[in-house]
């Protein structure tokens, strides 16, 4: 029988300093193919790839020679045929020359994405995800825009370039282009090669982590997948191995790169970001409509944005794609940064060994998240309960990443004791803007703890120009504990970029004025008035009606010190109520809650009688299920926002009548928003029903007794310098709420004094409270929290213009020739 001889495999190619990567994998059609290799400006065209690669390794130059370039790229055509369709579709957009217009359709949003990438990197620029619009029935995204990478003005790379498009959801599912603009402001350019995303992101679902492939020297030529299949490869890529301070090679992320698991890329990012001199965050996240589950994920540098005085709104991130094999695929990615970087830092590698791990919720849970890197390294080890479901963790967290989709001043963070997610803050940019104008007068409402809500929700809020509530941020508290209170206003004043209050009103349980002295020395603590009223309930729900009326008086009626100290204790001591532990306690803390104490600080005249109204109202309360939150929230919030449109309106078409003569009221009216006007304009009518005396006069300094009208009781005095026009009340009307009293003004009225000094018209309550808020800033702040107030003015300056520009076509044009009037401007004073 005759023997077999069997051939000995040929020896492996030897290995060559560069890696070859497939881009393209779109199949080309039977038929011979002719391989096109790019050799500086000349073209060698070979029959098949195993020829090309044959001649390079005969060739005794270095293929990354000066003349070769750094990169090679090789391209197959098919001969004889050209590349062409008849009908738009994704897989071919690139080579069908459609563009886009109104009433082109897709199947879904990522389409419409992938279809203006395609057509941006024909005509030569870039393209960003802009703000996505939300339905207000159901949450559901109802429309997107896609956005030339130069628009808006928060790097100096862009120039605010109009060009768009925006893609709509219709009944039937589809996606179509209702809105766009074609037109740029900038010069266009060839953008193929710096584009990647485009040409990379078909890759083969087969290839390995790059950590993997980097680290082999040889060359390797994924023409074949890992099943031993050949690949109809268009085009290939020739790069260079990167090695490090210890001659190994660096791994480098690029579009197509793949991962067995996003915990997998995460770590990935991580190394190369330590390598590179960076540190990163995890970004959004963006889930299926069908099943809910995961499809994609962003990790960015920890400078994007600028919801931190640190951050630069840095551009550099890497986005990985679910693929249907179960891997994850690099699909986007942007490596640039606008910050200088510090090669080998070494940071990540702490955080890795400090068990810093990215877990994904589809295989693991929020409660066994580790959230230090969103944290910012905040940690308490509290060991307290949390009472907070974990299914409001995965609910709260999609919604804050789908919020900083659509606005980049969105703020949220997450308190970890020992791996467990515990209290959440958050605040939208809007939030943060109005605290940078009304966050002088805060209210803490935790009124959740005593009304058996679902969740333990609380509200921060303030007052606004027009007297209305104003959301400054919300929270979920896990515990009752000094701790959890300490976080959550550290993470409120870090979010409002230090912005520290004169007054809070809050419950007066010890945690909280622990954490409120602790966080805010010298801030005024003022107690909630409807845990006073639950606490005369309980503790003086058995006293006669003789006694209440005597109470009230003394709490509400006294005016000295001595006046009060006379009235309580012979109150204590008429009913026998000495030994009453919740009075005792109450005395002792007389200057937190009894006006008297009260008056000389300023409270944006928030009533000390009454409590003030929940901001959300009747949208939440305990009986809001899981489900409605978000809904309800946002329509809660969007509701209050429309009031104080309203208000805007009015304040700015709307005058008041003048009911005197007096050139100050004519001035205040000039000034004031309506509601403020209004209470101006009382004190001043109310003031002619007063006499003033003066009773004492000593240089420039003269005191006068101004008391009402047949009444010798109701007095106060007034203190006036004619040096400097100081004027104070002993009624402290104006320390309290911001707006001068009834007795100052008959003062200035008898001194014929027509016109109001400047330090007694608070800008907060003017017209132009939401604008030149930077100009009163102390001469302390720093340049970072200066030009974070500067982008939250002009961005909510920007956000009315768009809403009143948007109305008509007319005022969209008008909006249009005035922008483009303020950017010449602009650009001169340069």
């Amino acid at each position: 029988m005759e023997k077999r001889q069997h051939r000995r495999p040929p020896p492996p190619p030897p290995p060559l300093p560069f890696e070859i990567h497939t881009l393209d994998l779109e199949p080309d059609p039977p038929g011979h193919t002719q391989h096109m290799y790019k050799k500086g400006k000349k073209d060698m065209v070979f029959d098949s790839i195993p020829s090309f690669f044959n001649n390079i390794k005969s060739s005794n130059s270095d293929p990354y020679s000066e003349e070769y370039g750094n990169a090679v790229i090789v391209r197959a055509y098919p001969l004889g045929m050209a590349r062409a369709s008849s009908n738009f579709n994704v897989e071919d957009g690139r080579e069908s020359g459609v563009e886009p217009h109104k009433g082109l359709e897709f199947d879904s949003a990522d389409d419409a994405r992938e279809f203006y990438n395609v057509y941006a990197t024909r005509v030569g620029f870039r393209t960003r995800t802009g703000q996505l619009y939300r339905s207000r029935s159901d949450g559901s995204v109802s429309s997107r825009r896609f956005v030339c990478s130069k628009e808006g003005f928060q790097l100096s790379s862009r120039t605010g370039c109009p060009a768009f498009i925006r893609v709509q959801r219709r009944d039937s599912g589809k996606w179509v282009i209702d809105q766009m603009h074609k037109d740029h402001n900038h010069e266009l350019g060839d953008v193929e090669e710096s584009h990647p995303s485009v040409l990379q992101q078909k890759a083969p679902m087969g290839r390995k982590s790059s950590v993997e492939v980097s680290s082999r020297k040889k060359l390797k030529l994924l023409a074949e997948v890992d099943d031993g299949q050949p690949c109809s490869s268009g085009s290939i890529s020739v790069k260079r191995v990167r090695t490090g301070a210890d001659g190994q090679p660096l791994a480098e992320p690029y579009a197509g790169l793949v991962f067995t698991s996003a915990d997998e890329a995460y770590n990935f990012y991580v190394r190369y970001a330590d390598e590179a001199g960076f540190k990163t965050r995890i970004g959004q996240l963006f889930r299926s409509k069908n099943d809910g589950s995961i499809t994609s994920r962003r990790f960015v540098c920890s400078k994007e944005g600028f919801q931190h005085p640190s951050r630069v709104g840095c551009g550099a991130f890497m986005r990985i794609k679910r693929q249907e094999s179960g891997t994850w695929m690099v699909d986007r990615l942007q490596k640039d940064h606008n910050h200088d970087l510090e090669p080998h830092t070494g940071t990540h590698k702490k955080s890795s060994t400090a068990s810093k791990k990215f877990i994904d919720e589809v295989n693991g849970g929020l409660d066994s998240l580790d959230l230090l890197e969103i944290n910012n390294g905040v940690h308490f080890n509290s060991s307290q309960g949390n009472n907070i479901g974990s299914e409001w963790y995965r609910l709260l967290l999609d919604y804050f990443q789908s919020r900083q989709a659509e606005d980049t001043g969105f703020f949220y963070s997450v308190e970890v004791d020992n791996g467990v997610c515990m209290s959440i803050f958050w605040a939208d940019g809007r939030s943060r803007f109005a605290c940078s104008q009304f966050g002088d007068v805060i209210v803490v409402d935790t009124s959740y703890r005593k009304t058996n809500y679902l969740v333990p929700f609380a509200t921060f809020v303030g007052v606004n120009h027009h007297k209305q509530p104003v959301l400054l941020g919300c929270a979920l508290i896990a515990n009752e504990s000094k701790e959890s209170f300490i976080w959550l206003f550290r993470t409120w004043l870090r979010a409002m970029s230090g912005c520290r209050p004169k007054s809070i009103i809050a419950d007066q349980d010890m945690a909280i004025q622990q954490a409120i002295a602790h966080v805010f020395p010298g801030t005024r603590h003022r107690f909630s008035m409807w845990q006073i009223r639950e606490k005369e309930r309980e503790n003086l729900r058995s006293m006669s009606t003789e006694f209440n009326y005597e109470y009230e008086k003394c709490i509400y009626e006294s005016q000295t010190n001595a006046e009060f100290n006379t009235m309580w204790n012979a109150l204590v001591n008429k009913y026998g109520l000495k030994e009453n532990a919740w009075l005792k306690e109450m005395y002792e803390k007389r200057e937190s809650w009894v006006p008297l104490y009260l008056r000389g600080t300023f409270f944006a005249g928030i009533p000390m009688n009454e409590s003030m109204e929940s901001f959300f109202g009747t949208f939440l309360n305990a009986e809001t299920p899981l489900g409605d939150f978000i809904a309800r929230y946002e329509q809660g919030l969007e509701q209050r926002r429309e009031e104080e449109r309203k208000e805007d309106f009015n304040s700015s078409n709307l005058q008041a009548y003048l009911q005197t003569k007096e050139p100050i009221e004519e001035q205040c009216r000039r000034l004031y928003t309506l509601r403020v006007f209004q209470i101006f304009q009382k004190e001043l009518l109310q003031c002619y029903n007063y006499l003033g005396i003066k009773s004492y006069e000593e240089g420039t300094i003269s005191r006068y007794s101004v008391r009402r009208c047949g009444n010798e009781i109701e007095k106060h005095m007034v203190t006036f310098s004619a040096s400097n026009f100081d004027v104070s009340c002993s009624c402290q009307m104006f320390e309290f709420e911001g707006v001068l009293c009834r007795h100052v003004l008959r003062v200035f009225i008898m001194l014929d004094i027509r016109e109001i000094p400047s330090c007694y018209l608070l800008h907060r309550w003017t017209r132009n409270a939401e604008h030149g808020i930077v100009c009163d800033v102390d001469s302390g702040v720093s340049f970072q929290e200066l030009k974070a107030l500067m982008v939250w003015s002009l961005r909510e300056t920007a956000c009315k213009y768009i809403e009143s520009g948007t109305t008509s076509l007319e005022k969209y044009r008008l909006a249009c020739d005035t922008m483009r009037e303020g950017a010449k401007k602009i650009c001169r004073h340069r």
